[in-house]
C-alpha cells in the first residue's frame, strides 16, 4: 500500500527530503500531480538512490529528465532487506503499471487454450490464465506462439472454423468462405444438420487436448476403414489426412507443454528504435520453443539493469518455472532474485550466466534471435530516425543532426597537405557532396592552421552562394581534440555562423570513444553501440577519403613530373593525359592527333611542341 500523499513540493523541497532518507534498503514511489504512479523503483539504500534525481539534470538522460520534471512528490516504503525490497518492487509494478517502468506488453503467465465449451459451437482462444467463467482451460504451454500454435493445428486437423461468423447466428445467412473451398473448413455455416458432426469434432479437440492421442487415433482409423468399406473413398481420405495432422499434433503438444520443466535461455537486443527480449525454451537439449517481445528502446540504462526488469516481469508471478534460466549476462539482483524465484514455486530456480561452452553457444542463439526480431520490426528508415534523434539528445542539439560533415588532415610533410569533407545525410553516405581540399600557402605540417584554412574556404563558399557548397551541415564532427575543434568553432564565429560542432577523440585502438565540445565537455559513446558505430564509420571514411587524396597526389607527381614543366599544363590537364594514355611516356610518343582526344586542341599543341620541338628534358 502505497502512504498518503503530501503536499504539493517543490524541487528543493524534494532534494531536501530526498538527502533527510535513512541509508536502509526499500522502495520509493514517484507521483505526479494527479497521485499517478510515474515510477517505482528499490534501492539498498534509499538515501543515496533517490538524491541522484534531484542533482544536476545535465548528468540525466533524457529519459530521467522527462520523469523527474514530472514528479509532484514521491514516497518510500522501507524493508528489512534488498530480497524484501526486490519483492515489494516487483508487486508494485504489476498493480501500477508506471509509464517510466520497462514494462512488456503482456501479462506474461504461461498462456492456456481456452475452450468455451458451454456455448452451442464452442470456440478457442487464447488465455493468460484460467478463470470462473464456465470455460475449459487447458496448459500451461511454453509461450502464446505456441499455444496459439496448437489452436491453429487443431483447427487445421479437425477442420474447425476459423473466421470472424457467429454460430449459430449466421448459419445457412451466406455461402461458405474461401476456408471450405481450399479443403481447411468443412463449412459448418451451410446447414444446421451439420451440428452433429461439429460436436464430433469438437469432442475430437478436447479428447486431444487432455492427452488421449491414441483413443482419438483409434476412433478416426476405424470410421477411416468403414468410410473405405462403404466405397466413400472421399471422406476416407479426409479422414487419413486428418489422422496425419493430429499425429503430428500430439508430439508437438507434447514437447511444448513438458518445456515447462527444463530449461529457459534469455536472449536481448538493444536496436535503435526497438529493443527484443527472447526466452527460448528446451526440452532435453531440443528447442521446443519460443518467446519474444519488442519494447522501446530503453537506451539509458546499463544491459544488466534492464534484462533485470525484464525477466522479473516474465517470471515472477508464475505457478511453474523452469529448473535453470541462463542469462547473457549479470543481473544487479541476480541473488535475491534466484531467491525470490525459487520461493515463488517451492524448489530450486537456478539463473546461471555461462562464460563458455555450450549454454554459451544457446545464449548466442537467443541474442541473435532477438536482433532478427528487431530487425523485422522496424526498418531501415526507423532505425537511423531513432539512432539521429539520440545523437541529437545526446548532443543537446535544437533536432536530429540530419546532415553531417566531418573533416580531416593528411600530410606527410611541407607539400600535398590535403583535407577531406564528408557528408552523411540521414545517417547514410552522399558521396556526391565529398569534397576535397589542397592546403595553400602552408610553410608546412600545421594541422590547426590547415583545418582553419579548410573551414574558412568551405563556409564562404557557402556564405557566397556557391552551388557545390550550397547546403549548411546540421553537425560538425572534426577528427581530432579539443584544439581542433576549437579551431572550427572559431572559424564558425568569425563568419557568424551558429553550427554546432564536435571533436572526435580516438582511443588507444584509433577508435572514437568520445565526442569533445569546445567548451571542454566530452560525450561518451561507447556504451551506446548505434551511437558508437556511426560515429566510427563517419571517422573512419573521413581518414579514408583524405589519405586517398593525398596518395593520389603523390602518385600523380611522380608519374608526372615531366608533364608539370609543359606551359599551360595544370595539375587538371595532366590528370587527363595520364588517365587517357596511362604513362607519361605514351604521352611524348602519342601524335597531336592523338592528344587532341584527351585534351583541348591548345594544350594538346603545347605537349606536343614541348616534347618534339624542344630537346628533351627530364
Amino acid at each position: 500500500m502505497i502512504p498518503d500523499r503530501e503536499a504539493d513540493m517543490t524541487f528543493e523541497e524534494l532534494k531536501e527530503k530526498a538527502h533527510s532518507l535513512p541509508l536502509k534498503p526499500g522502495v520509493y514511489i514517484m507521483q505526479d500531480a494527479k497521485n499517478t504512479v510515474i515510477y517505482v523503483g528499490k534501492a539498498k539504500a534509499l538515501k543515496n538512490r533517490v538524491s541522484q534525481y534531484f542533482q544536476d539534470s545535465a548528468a540525466h538522460t533524457e529519459k530521467t529528465r522527462a520523469m523527474v520534471s514530472q514528479i509532484d512528490h514521491f514516497d518510500v516504503i522501507i524493508a528489512d532487506s534488498e530480497f524484501e525490497a526486490l519483492v515489494l518492487e516487483c508487486s508494485l509494478i504489476k498493480r501500477h503499471q508506471p509509464h517510466y517502468n520497462i514494462l512488456l506488453k503482456d501479462d506474461k503467465g504461461y498462456p492456456y487454450v481456452r475452450v468455451t465449451v458451454r456455448d452451442p459451437y464452442p470456440k478457442f482462444s487464447l488465455a493468460t490464465r484460467p478463470a470462473e467463467d464456465g470455460a475449459r482451460y487447458f496448459g500451461p504451454y511454453a509461450s502464446r506462439h505456441s499455444t496459439q500454435g496448437i489452436i491453429d493445428a487443431l483447427r487445421s486437423a479437425l477442420r474447425l472454423p476459423s473466421c470472424n461468423r457467429k454460430f449459430p447466428r449466421d448459419v445457412g445467412k451466406e455461402r461458405p468462405c474461401l476456408n471450405f473451398h481450399m479443403g481447411k473448413c468443412d463449412g459448418y455455416c451451410r446447414s444446421y444438420d451439420l451440428k452433429e458432426r461439429h460436436d464430433q469434432a469438437i469432442a475430437q479437440a478436447l479428447s486431444l487436448l487432455e492427452g488421449r492421442f491414441q483413443e482419438v487415433k483409434a476412433d478416426l482409423t476405424a470410421e477411416m476403414e468403414q468410410a473405405a468399406e462403404e466405397l466413400r473413398f472421399e471422406r476416407a481420405a479426409e479422414l487419413r489426412d486428418r489422422l496425419r495432422a493430429i499425429e503430428l499434433l500430439g508430439a508437438r503438444q507434447k514437447v511444448v507443454a513438458g518445456s515447462l520443466a527444463d530449461t529457459d535461455v534469455t536472449g536481448f537486443f538493444r536496436g535503435t528504435a526497438k529493443s527484443c527480449f527472447v526466452v527460448l525454451h528446451y526440452v532435453e537439449g531440443d528447442l521446443a520453443a519460443k518467446d519474444f517481445d519488442l519494447i522501446e528502446t530503453p537506451m539509458e540504462e546499463e544491459e544488466g539493469t534492464v534484462l533485470s526488469s525484464l525477466v522479473r516481469e516474465y517470471y515472477v508471478g508464475r505457478a511453474r518455472l523452469p529448473k535453470q534460466i541462463l542469462l547473457p549476462c549479470e543481473l544487479p539482483d541476480q541473488v535475491p532474485l534466484t531467491r525470490m524465484l525459487s520461493e515463488q514455486v517451492g524448489r530450486r530456480v537456478e539463473l546461471v550466466t555461462p562464460q563458455r561452452g555450450a549454454k554459451m553457444d544457446l545464449i548466442r542463439l537467443a541474442n541473435q534471435n532477438a536482433r532478427e526480431e528487431v530487425e523485422r520490426a522496424t526498418t531501415r528508415e526507423e532505425r537511423q530516425n531513432k539512432l539521429l534523434e539520440l545523437l541529437g539528445r545526446m548532443l543537446a542539439l535544437e533536432g536530429p543532426p540530419k546532415r553531417m560533415e566531418s573533416y580531416d588532415i593528411s600530410n606527410t610533410g611541407a607539400s600535398d597537405i590535403v583535407a577531406s569533407m564528408v557528408v552523411y545525410e540521414n545517417g547514410r553516405p552522399l558521396k556526391r557532396d565529398y569534397r576535397r581540399f589542397k592546403l595553400r600557402d602552408m610553410n608546412g605540417p600545421d594541422d590547426y592552421a590547415s583545418m582553419e584554412q579548410v573551414l574558412t574556404r568551405r563556409f564562404r563558399r557557402y556564405l557566397d552562394g556557391d552551388e557545390k557548397f550550397v547546403d549548411k551541415p546540421d553537425l560538425l564532427l572534426i577528427d581530432g581534440g579539443l584544439e581542433h575543434v576549437r579551431v572550427a568553432q572559431r572559424v564558425l564565429e568569425t563568419l557568424n555562423l551558429d553550427i554546432p560542432a564536435f571533436g572526435m577523440v580516438k582511443d588507444d585502438r584509433h577508435r572514437t570513444r568520445a565526442l569533445v565540445h569546445p567548451d571542454g565537455r566530452e560525450i561518451g559513446i561507447q556504451a551506446v553501440p548505434a551511437v558508437f558505430s556511426l560515429i566510427g564509420q563517419i571517422q573512419e571514411e573521413t581518414h579514408r577519403f583524405a589519405i586517398e587524396y593525398h596518395r593520389q597526389l603523390q602518385a600523380g607527381h611522380v608519374k608526372g613530373s615531366v608533364l608539370d614543366k609543359i606551359p599551360g599544363v595544370g595539375e587538371k590537364r595532366r590528370q587527363q593525359l595520364l588517365k587517357y594514355f596511362k604513362s607519361v611516356k605514351a604521352v611524348k610518343e602519342a601524335s597531336l592527333e592523338e592528344l587532341e582526344k584527351a585534351v583541348p586542341r591548345n594544350t594538346a599543341q603545347a605537349v606536343f611542341q614541348y616534347f618534339h620541338q624542344t630537346p628533351e628534358r627530364e
